[in-house]
Protein backbone atom coordinates (compact mmCIF):
# COMPACT_ATOMS: atom_id res chain seq x y z
CA UNK A 1 0.00 0.00 0.00
CA UNK A 2 1.03 3.58 -0.58
CA UNK A 3 2.99 5.26 2.17
CA UNK A 4 1.95 8.72 3.27
CA UNK A 5 4.60 11.41 2.96
CA UNK A 6 4.14 14.96 4.22
CA UNK A 7 6.50 17.10 2.25
CA UNK A 8 7.86 20.11 3.74
CA UNK A 9 20.16 -5.43 33.42
CA UNK A 10 17.17 -5.33 35.97
CA UNK A 11 16.13 -1.79 36.48
CA UNK A 12 14.78 -0.17 39.63
CA UNK A 13 11.28 1.07 38.86
CA UNK A 14 10.67 4.74 39.46
CA UNK A 15 7.44 6.66 39.58
CA UNK A 16 8.12 8.67 36.45
CA UNK A 17 10.72 9.32 33.79
CA UNK A 18 10.94 12.60 31.94
CA UNK A 19 12.84 13.60 28.84
CA UNK A 20 16.40 14.86 29.08
CA UNK A 21 17.88 14.33 25.61
CA UNK A 22 18.14 17.01 22.93
CA UNK A 23 16.46 16.13 19.65
CA UNK A 24 17.16 17.33 16.14
CA UNK A 25 15.23 19.85 14.07
CA UNK A 26 14.20 17.04 11.72
CA UNK A 27 12.76 15.01 14.58
CA UNK A 28 10.66 17.90 15.86
CA UNK A 29 9.32 18.69 12.41
CA UNK A 30 8.48 15.03 11.87
CA UNK A 31 6.67 14.91 15.22
CA UNK A 32 4.72 18.06 14.38
CA UNK A 33 3.64 16.91 10.92
CA UNK A 34 2.82 13.39 12.05
CA UNK A 35 0.74 14.46 15.05
CA UNK A 36 -1.00 17.15 13.02
CA UNK A 37 -2.02 14.55 10.45
CA UNK A 38 -3.36 12.26 13.18
CA UNK A 39 -5.27 15.14 14.79
CA UNK A 40 -6.86 16.48 11.61
CA UNK A 41 -7.67 12.99 10.36
CA UNK A 42 -9.46 12.20 13.60
CA UNK A 43 -11.31 15.52 13.59
CA UNK A 44 -12.55 14.79 10.08
CA UNK A 45 -13.48 11.27 11.13
CA UNK A 46 -15.68 12.71 13.86
CA UNK A 47 -17.47 14.94 11.36
CA UNK A 48 -18.04 12.08 8.92
CA UNK A 49 -19.40 9.90 11.70
CA UNK A 50 -21.98 12.53 12.57
CA UNK A 51 -22.92 12.60 8.86
CA UNK A 52 -23.37 8.79 9.05
CA UNK A 53 -20.73 8.21 6.39
CA UNK A 54 -18.92 6.13 8.98
CA UNK A 55 -21.01 3.55 10.84
CA UNK A 56 -20.57 1.26 13.80
CA UNK A 57 -18.36 2.18 16.73
CA UNK A 58 -15.72 4.89 16.50
CA UNK A 59 -13.09 5.86 19.09
CA UNK A 60 -10.98 8.96 18.45
CA UNK A 61 -7.34 9.42 19.50
CA UNK A 62 -7.40 13.22 19.82
CA UNK A 63 -5.05 14.30 22.61
CA UNK A 64 -2.99 11.11 22.73
CA UNK A 65 -0.90 11.64 19.58
CA UNK A 66 2.46 11.98 21.38
CA UNK A 67 2.34 8.29 22.31
CA UNK A 68 2.47 7.23 18.68
CA UNK A 69 4.76 9.99 17.38
CA UNK A 70 7.30 9.56 20.18
CA UNK A 71 7.32 5.78 19.77
CA UNK A 72 7.62 5.71 15.99
CA UNK A 73 10.70 7.96 16.04
CA UNK A 74 12.44 5.01 17.72
CA UNK A 75 11.03 2.01 15.87
CA UNK A 76 12.20 0.34 12.68
CA UNK A 77 9.86 -0.57 9.83
CA UNK A 78 10.09 -4.29 10.67
CA UNK A 79 9.16 -3.80 14.32
CA UNK A 80 5.59 -4.73 15.20
CA UNK A 81 2.71 -2.75 16.70
CA UNK A 82 -0.60 -4.02 18.07
CA UNK A 83 -3.30 -2.12 19.92
CA UNK A 84 -6.94 -2.07 20.96
CA UNK A 85 -9.84 -0.42 19.14
CA UNK A 86 -8.72 3.22 19.43
CA UNK A 87 -6.52 2.42 16.48
CA UNK A 88 -6.59 5.05 13.71
CA UNK A 89 -3.44 6.96 14.70
CA UNK A 90 -1.09 4.00 15.14
CA UNK A 91 -1.06 2.87 11.47
CA UNK A 92 -0.74 6.51 10.36
CA UNK A 93 2.32 6.76 12.56
CA UNK A 94 3.62 3.54 11.03
CA UNK A 95 3.40 5.15 7.57
CA UNK A 96 0.16 3.74 6.16
CA UNK A 97 -1.58 6.31 3.99
CA UNK A 98 -4.73 7.41 5.85
CA UNK A 99 -6.87 7.00 2.75
CA UNK A 100 -6.83 3.24 3.33
CA UNK A 101 -7.98 3.79 6.91
CA UNK A 102 -10.73 6.15 5.81
CA UNK A 103 -11.92 3.69 3.18
CA UNK A 104 -11.96 0.95 5.81
CA UNK A 105 -14.09 3.04 8.15
CA UNK A 106 -16.48 3.66 5.25
CA UNK A 107 -16.65 -0.13 4.72
CA UNK A 108 -15.13 0.10 1.24
CA UNK A 109 -13.26 -2.73 -0.45
CA UNK A 110 -10.15 -0.53 -0.83
CA UNK A 111 -9.84 -0.29 2.94
CA UNK A 112 -6.83 -1.81 4.65
CA UNK A 113 -9.04 -4.64 5.98
CA UNK A 114 -11.03 -4.84 2.73
CA UNK A 115 -13.96 -3.03 4.33
CA UNK A 116 -14.64 -5.94 6.66
CA UNK A 117 -13.21 -4.58 9.92
CA UNK A 118 -14.26 -0.98 10.19
CA UNK A 119 -12.94 1.52 12.71
CA UNK A 120 -11.99 -0.99 15.41
CA UNK A 121 -10.14 -3.49 13.21
CA UNK A 122 -7.50 -1.63 11.20
CA UNK A 123 -4.67 -3.87 9.94
CA UNK A 124 -1.63 -3.49 7.69
CA UNK A 125 0.64 -6.45 7.08
CA UNK A 126 2.92 -4.28 4.96
CA UNK A 127 3.54 -1.86 7.82
CA UNK A 128 3.56 -4.55 10.53
CA UNK A 129 0.47 -3.19 12.21
CA UNK A 130 -1.42 -6.11 13.73
CA UNK A 131 -4.66 -4.34 14.70
CA UNK A 132 -7.11 -2.97 15.94
CA UNK A 133 -8.87 -5.41 18.36
CA UNK A 134 -12.41 -5.02 19.62
CA UNK A 135 -12.09 -7.39 22.58
CA UNK A 136 -10.88 -5.48 25.65
CA UNK A 137 -7.43 -6.82 26.52
CA UNK A 138 -7.53 -9.37 23.71
CA UNK A 139 -4.44 -7.90 22.07
CA UNK A 140 -2.23 -8.34 25.15
CA UNK A 141 -1.48 -12.08 24.80
CA UNK A 142 -1.40 -11.62 21.03
CA UNK A 143 1.35 -9.02 21.42
CA UNK A 144 3.33 -11.45 23.56
CA UNK A 145 2.77 -14.13 20.93
CA UNK A 146 4.07 -11.93 18.11
CA UNK A 147 7.17 -11.22 20.18
CA UNK A 148 7.56 -14.96 20.88
CA UNK A 149 7.55 -15.62 17.13
CA UNK A 150 10.31 -13.07 16.57
CA UNK A 151 12.44 -14.59 19.32
CA UNK A 152 11.78 -18.09 17.98
CA UNK A 153 12.83 -16.98 14.49
CA UNK A 154 16.03 -15.47 15.85
CA UNK A 155 15.59 -11.86 14.71
CA UNK A 156 15.84 -8.72 16.81
CA UNK A 157 12.44 -7.18 16.08
CA UNK A 158 10.44 -5.77 18.97
CA UNK A 159 6.69 -5.58 19.50
CA UNK A 160 4.87 -2.62 21.01
CA UNK A 161 1.63 -3.79 22.62
CA UNK A 162 -0.70 -0.92 23.51
CA UNK A 163 -3.65 -1.23 25.87
CA UNK A 164 -6.04 1.09 27.70
CA UNK A 165 -6.13 1.53 31.46
CA UNK A 166 -9.38 -0.46 31.53
CA UNK A 167 -7.75 -3.44 29.84
CA UNK A 168 -5.26 -3.96 32.65
CA UNK A 169 -8.10 -5.48 34.70
CA UNK A 170 -8.26 -8.46 32.34
CA UNK A 171 -6.83 -11.76 33.57
CA UNK A 172 -5.03 -12.42 30.29
CA UNK A 173 -2.67 -9.55 31.10
CA UNK A 174 -1.21 -11.43 34.08
CA UNK A 175 -0.72 -14.62 32.10
CA UNK A 176 0.96 -12.70 29.29
CA UNK A 177 3.19 -10.76 31.70
CA UNK A 178 4.28 -13.96 33.45
CA UNK A 179 5.23 -15.76 30.24
CA UNK A 180 6.83 -12.69 28.70
CA UNK A 181 9.18 -12.35 31.65
CA UNK A 182 9.76 -16.10 31.95
CA UNK A 183 10.77 -16.32 28.27
CA UNK A 184 12.33 -12.85 28.07
CA UNK A 185 10.18 -11.87 25.11
CA UNK A 186 11.03 -8.71 23.12
CA UNK A 187 7.74 -6.96 23.88
CA UNK A 188 7.01 -3.53 25.32
CA UNK A 189 3.66 -3.31 27.07
CA UNK A 190 2.25 0.22 26.90
CA UNK A 191 -0.69 1.31 29.05
CA UNK A 192 -2.37 4.30 27.43
CA UNK A 193 -3.66 5.66 30.72
CA UNK A 194 -6.13 8.37 29.73
CA UNK A 195 -7.73 8.20 33.21
CA UNK A 196 -10.98 6.53 32.18
CA UNK A 197 -12.08 3.04 31.18
CA UNK A 198 -15.06 4.23 29.14
CA UNK A 199 -16.58 6.41 31.86
CA UNK A 200 -15.06 4.77 34.92
CA UNK A 201 -12.00 6.40 36.46
CA UNK A 202 -8.89 4.44 37.40
CA UNK A 203 -9.54 5.24 41.08
CA UNK A 204 -12.90 3.44 40.94
CA UNK A 205 -11.58 0.23 39.39
CA UNK A 206 -8.62 -0.67 41.58
CA UNK A 207 -6.66 0.18 44.73
CA UNK A 208 -3.57 0.32 42.49
CA UNK A 209 -3.67 3.80 40.96
CA UNK A 210 -0.08 3.72 39.70
CA UNK A 211 -0.61 1.18 36.96
CA UNK A 212 3.12 0.71 36.24
CA UNK A 213 3.34 -1.11 39.58
CA UNK A 214 1.55 -4.09 38.02
CA UNK A 215 4.89 -5.03 36.47
CA UNK A 216 6.59 -5.36 39.83
CA UNK A 217 4.88 -8.68 40.58
CA UNK A 218 6.79 -10.17 37.66
CA UNK A 219 10.12 -8.37 38.25
CA UNK A 220 9.39 -6.50 35.02
CA UNK A 221 11.08 -3.10 34.57
CA UNK A 222 8.21 -0.63 34.82
CA UNK A 223 7.62 3.06 35.25
CA UNK A 224 5.34 5.95 34.35
CA UNK A 225 5.97 8.30 31.45
CA UNK A 226 4.66 11.74 30.56
CA UNK A 227 2.53 10.67 27.61
CA UNK A 228 1.72 14.25 26.61
CA UNK A 229 5.34 14.91 25.64
CA UNK A 230 7.05 13.37 22.60
CA UNK A 231 10.52 13.64 24.11
CA UNK A 232 9.60 11.63 27.22
CA UNK A 233 7.81 8.97 25.17
CA UNK A 234 10.73 8.63 22.75
CA UNK A 235 13.29 8.22 25.52
CA UNK A 236 11.22 5.66 27.41
CA UNK A 237 10.61 3.63 24.24
CA UNK A 238 14.26 3.93 23.22
CA UNK A 239 15.40 2.46 26.53
CA UNK A 240 12.82 -0.33 26.43
CA UNK A 241 13.59 -1.18 22.79
CA UNK A 242 17.32 -1.41 23.50
CA UNK A 243 16.60 -3.76 26.39
CA UNK A 244 14.36 -5.95 24.25
CA UNK A 245 16.79 -6.14 21.32
CA UNK A 246 19.56 -7.26 23.71
CA UNK A 247 17.40 -10.18 24.78
CA UNK A 248 16.70 -8.84 28.27
CA UNK A 249 12.93 -9.12 27.93
CA UNK A 250 9.87 -6.89 28.28
CA UNK A 251 9.17 -3.52 29.83
CA UNK A 252 5.91 -2.06 31.12
CA UNK A 253 5.34 1.63 30.44
CA UNK A 254 2.40 3.53 31.87
CA UNK A 255 1.94 6.43 29.46
CA UNK A 256 -0.04 9.11 31.26
CA UNK A 257 -2.16 10.76 28.61
CA UNK A 258 -5.66 12.12 28.03
CA UNK A 259 -8.34 11.94 25.38
CA UNK A 260 -10.08 15.23 24.65
CA UNK A 261 -13.13 13.53 23.18
CA UNK A 262 -15.39 10.90 24.73
CA UNK A 263 -14.68 7.21 24.91
CA UNK A 264 -16.63 6.79 21.70
CA UNK A 265 -18.78 9.03 19.52
CA UNK A 266 -21.84 8.20 21.65
CA UNK A 267 -20.19 9.21 24.94
CA UNK A 268 -21.94 12.12 26.73
CA UNK A 269 -18.91 12.54 29.02
CA UNK A 270 -20.96 13.18 32.15
CA UNK A 271 -18.24 11.61 34.31
CA UNK A 272 -15.78 14.51 33.92
CA UNK A 273 -15.86 18.29 33.97
CA UNK A 274 -15.08 20.72 31.16
CA UNK A 275 -12.44 22.29 33.39
CA UNK A 276 -10.63 18.94 33.62
CA UNK A 277 -10.55 18.65 29.84
CA UNK A 278 -9.24 22.21 29.50
CA UNK A 279 -6.51 21.45 32.02
CA UNK A 280 -5.17 18.69 29.80
CA UNK A 281 -5.71 20.65 26.60
CA UNK A 282 -3.31 23.22 28.04
CA UNK A 283 -0.67 20.45 27.83
CA UNK A 284 -1.43 19.69 24.18
CA UNK A 285 1.45 17.66 22.66
CA UNK A 286 1.19 19.32 19.25
CA UNK A 287 1.38 22.80 20.74
CA UNK A 288 4.39 21.74 22.85
CA UNK A 289 6.31 20.57 19.80
CA UNK A 290 5.28 23.58 17.76
CA UNK A 291 6.44 25.91 20.55
CA UNK A 292 9.89 24.28 20.45
CA UNK A 293 10.01 24.63 16.66
CA UNK A 294 9.11 28.31 16.83
CA UNK A 295 11.50 29.01 19.70
CA UNK A 296 14.39 27.58 17.68
CA UNK A 297 13.16 29.15 14.43
CA UNK A 298 13.21 25.78 12.67
CA UNK A 299 10.13 26.64 10.62
CA UNK A 300 8.87 30.00 9.48
CA UNK A 301 5.21 30.93 9.72
CA UNK A 302 4.92 30.32 5.99
CA UNK A 303 6.47 26.85 6.31
CA UNK A 304 4.11 25.98 9.17
CA UNK A 305 1.18 27.13 7.07
CA UNK A 306 2.40 25.02 4.15
CA UNK A 307 2.72 21.97 6.39
CA UNK A 308 -0.83 22.50 7.64
CA UNK A 309 -2.12 22.80 4.08
CA UNK A 310 -0.31 19.61 3.06
CA UNK A 311 -1.98 17.79 5.95
CA UNK A 312 -5.36 19.21 4.96
CA UNK A 313 -4.77 17.99 1.40
CA UNK A 314 -3.93 14.47 2.60
CA UNK A 315 -7.09 14.34 4.72
CA UNK A 316 -9.19 15.63 1.80
CA UNK A 317 -7.59 13.05 -0.49
CA UNK A 318 -8.42 10.34 2.04
CA UNK A 319 -12.07 11.33 2.22
CA UNK A 320 -12.35 11.50 -1.58
CA UNK A 321 -10.71 8.10 -1.93
CA UNK A 322 -13.05 6.58 0.62
CA UNK A 323 -16.20 8.09 -0.86
CA UNK A 324 -15.32 7.11 -4.42
CA UNK A 325 -14.28 3.55 -3.58
CA UNK A 326 -16.76 0.69 -4.13
CA UNK A 327 -18.34 -1.46 -1.48
CA UNK A 328 -17.29 -5.12 -1.32
CA UNK A 329 -19.19 -7.50 -3.58
CA UNK A 330 -21.30 -10.24 -1.93
CA UNK A 331 -18.74 -12.96 -2.67
CA UNK A 332 -16.34 -11.25 -0.25
CA UNK A 333 -18.42 -12.82 2.52
CA UNK A 334 -16.74 -16.12 1.71
CA UNK A 335 -13.18 -14.82 1.44
CA UNK A 336 -10.64 -14.50 4.25
CA UNK A 337 -12.70 -16.96 6.32
CA UNK A 338 -11.12 -20.34 5.59
CA UNK A 339 -7.74 -21.33 4.24
CA UNK A 340 -9.43 -23.71 1.81
CA UNK A 341 -10.76 -21.77 -1.18
CA UNK A 342 -12.06 -24.46 -3.57
CA UNK A 343 -15.40 -24.99 -1.82
CA UNK A 344 -18.56 -24.10 -3.78
CA UNK A 345 -20.79 -21.24 -2.82
CA UNK A 346 -23.89 -19.70 -4.29
CA UNK A 347 -24.72 -16.00 -4.47
CA UNK A 348 -28.32 -15.23 -5.34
Amino acid sequence: MEKVVIKTKKETPVAEKKATTKFSKETYIKWFESMLLMRKFEEKTGHLYIQQKIRGFCHLYIGQEALVAGSESVLRRDDRVITAYRDHAHPIGRGLHPKYIMAEMMAKVTGCSKGKGGSMHIFSKEFNFFGGHGIVGGQIPLGAGIAFADKYNGNDNVTLCYMGDGAVRQGALHEAFNMAMLWKLPVIFIIENNNYAMGTSVERTSNVHDLWKLGLSYEMPAYAVDGMTCEAVHEAIEEAVARARKGDGPTLLEMKTYRYKGHSMSDAQTYRSKDEVKEYQAQDPIEKVLATIKKNKWMSDAEIETAEKNVDDIVAESVKFGEESPYPTPDELYKDVYTQTDYPYIIE
